[in-house]
């Protein structure tokens, strides 16, 4: 798979971690309705077969003589399908209980997909495809010279059963045996339908010297209550070249053409819209186009996506096997199909996507299954990977004790060498390696840390359990928890104040100044950045960022560092005596140490570099 890039949001979350870090451095209910086994159809067409044939006068033929004939010099060979009974704006409904689709004759497409078991934020049902706000159209040259559209062009659907799959074929017609055909096939209990594009009899109509286009397009509507946490995770994934996979980002933007395509996915926070195909297209453009700029006005719509991607004749004729899926962006969905739809979720590139696949995800699933909440899960789980975690927070203490127990001696160096860096410079390494402490030794495990509080960063929001279940005053756990509304909209917090972010804030404030906020300025070095700062800015970006974020990304950084300051005041009054560190690192001092390769050549370096300052000042 190809690494996942960067976002901004990403990027801003990644150094609110980093900064935390570096601080440890320096010291559904919807109900669910029942799946129906009786097919339904909006439309029932009268045909020859089943009507009684009356005879036409005179004047009627003469009508439909001139339609036709209209419609011919219009459409050319297609003018016959705009003279058939189906030329009508009228749908034909599919069903299994968890998807229902109308699919429209004007055009073959879904005209509506409803997502039958789901509610949007404010209790309305979740659309995917709603009153126009999306397309899908073939765009083709005929021999005669005439450029159509099939979004333009009427469809003649038949309804049928294979055992217990739903079969609608809807015909683009020359002739009774000359078609365009979309073909969909929707199974029980499937978020995934078979679509298939074929022609019969169309190599005479279409010039193959021409491209054919598929052009898909959907405006992706709002479901969620924050628009604009719901829009960060609104984006186009692709998969190409026998693969790998890509995505356009948050801004507006054009991708160039990307070679053999086998899946495009409309994502949503929560529910995907995703065309895949047998056979990979040769090539695709893709486009997004965010259409949020003023969060009190567009309200409807999030962004916009379009594909265009070139369809290949095959002796004249089209015939592609393809499959749609409209569903919920739940890994367990996406992955049990076994086609790598997985990769679209947002759950982090390289190691922490595989955290989150082979530990977090099944890890939270296995909780949730017998516990009481998905809240309690969170902090059950929370509770497992700092104990987990804990030994690495009892090697970076240690070494703060080690080198607060030194600092005395430091200090006199510093004093004593203030004159001469580099010769301070080596006698604090001696005194480092005498001791059996160093600096990086405390950072080395924070940095381990990293790739968990990351992962755990990217795998809240994408974890569609959490969609609207509630714990204590959050009321959904995907979305932002609200204990006040303001009369008014601070830029970059919002129009709301969260109690859980409040709460994280407050306890990742506590343990800086319980690790070295009492000491930092005597720490403070010249060129380095200025703790003291570090330590207020830390949360105070950490309650503006989580406002609207999920709550429970929130619970699960509030539970962590209380539960850190836990561990950090049993290890300093329970587990760590410094009268005995500095007893040991005495000790230590008296004993010959062999000095390893890289701090013998550090020496070496420092001692020649001090001969040639030595030289240069003679």
């Amino acid at each position: 798979m190809e690494e996942k890039k960067f976002d901004l949001q990403s990027l801003i979350g990644f150094f609110l971690i980093g900064a935390i870090l570096i601080w440890m451095l320096y010291n559904n209910s919807f109900e669910g309705e029942t799946a129906t086994e009786t097919q339904t159809t909006e439309q029932i067409q009268e045909t020859p077969e089943n009507v009684p044939q009356q005879p036409q006068s005179e004047s009627a033929q003469t009508a439909d003589s001139t339609a036709i004939a209209r419609a011919q010099s219009e459409l050319g060979a297609f003018g016959y399908s705009a003279t058939l009974p189906s030329a009508t704006n009228t749908n034909t409904t599919l069903s299994n209980g968890l998807l229902e689709l109308k699919v429209n004759n004007k055009g073959g497409y879904i005209s509506e997909a409803r997502m039958v078991q789901y509610k949007r934020y404010d209790s309305l049902p979740v659309y995917l495809i709603k009153d126009g706000n999306a397309s899908f159209n073939l765009n083709f040259t005929t021999t005669d010279g005439r450029v159509l559209d099939t979004e333009n062009l009427y469809f003649e659907p038949s309804l049928s059963k294979s055992g217990e799959n739903q079969v609608l074929s809807m015909t683009l017609k020359v002739s009774e045996s000359e078609f365009l055909e979309y073909r969909y096939v929707l199974k029980p209990g499937e978020y995934m339908l078979d679509f298939s594009i074929r022609s019969q009899g169309l190599s005479r109509v279409f010039n193959s010297s021409r491209d054919i286009t598929l052009d898909w397009r959907l405006k992706t509507l709002r479901e969620a209550k924050s628009i604009s946490y719901e829009n960060r995770y609104t984006e186009l994934i692709y998969e190409y070249d026998g693969g790998k996979d890509d995505y356009l980002g948050q801004s507006d933007f054009t991708d160039d053409e990307e070679e053999d395509v086998t899946y495009i996915a409309f994502k949503q926070h929560f529910f995907t819209s995703i065309l895949l195909t047998d056979t990979p297209f040769a090539r695709g453009k893709f486009t997004s186009r965010n259409l949020v700029q003023d969060e009190e006005v567009d309200t409807v719509f999030t962004k916009e996506f379009t594909s265009t991607l070139p369809l290949a004749l095959k002796g004249g004729e089209l015939n592609y096997n393809m499959n749609w899926y409209y569903g919920p962006s739940d890994y367990k969905t996406l992955n049990d199909y076994d086609r790598n739809l997985d990769e679209v979720l947002p759950l982090g590139w390289g190691i922490f996507g595989w955290i989150n696949k082979y530990l977090f995800i099944p890890f939270f699933s296995f909780l949730s299954s017998f516990l009481p909440s998905y809240g309690i899960a969170i902090i059950v789980m929370t509770i497992v990977v700092r104990i987990v975690l804990s030994p690495v927070t009892y090697k970076s203490y240690l070494s703060q004790a080690k080198m607060k127990v030194l600092r005395p001696e430091i200090t006199e160096l510093n004093e004593k060498y203030k004159d001469n860096p580099m010769k301070k410079q080596q006698e604090t390494m001696k005194l480092y390696s005498k001791a059996g402490a160093s600096p990086m030794s405390g950072c080395l495990p924070a940095l381990m840390q990293i790739p968990v509080f990351y992962a755990l960063f990217q795998f809240f929001p994408s974890a569609f359990e959490l969609r609207h279940k509630g714990f204590l005053w959050a009321d959904d756990l995907s979305s932002y928890d609200t204990i006040a509304e303001l009369p008014f909209t601070i830029p970059f917090y919002g129009d709301h104040v969260s109690l859980f972010p409040i709460l994280a804030s407050i306890a990742i404030f506590i343990y800086m100044m319980m690790t070295t906020g009492q000491t930092m300025q005597q720490n403070q070095q010249p060129g380095m950045p200025n703790m003291k700062f570090i330590m207020y800015l830390s949360p105070l970006l950490m309650l503006f960022f989580f406002n609207n974020y999920a709550s429970g990304l929130s619970l699960y950084y509030f539970t962590s560092n209380l539960i850190t300051i836990g561990i950090m005041l049993v290890i300093k009054y329970a587990i760590i005596d410094e009268d005995k560190i500095h007893a040991k690192i005495q000790e230590n001092k008296k004993k010959p140490r062999k000095q390893g390769k890289f701090a013998r050549k550090m020496q070496e370096m420092m001692e020649q570099a001090e001969q040639q300052q030595k030289k240069g000042k003679k």
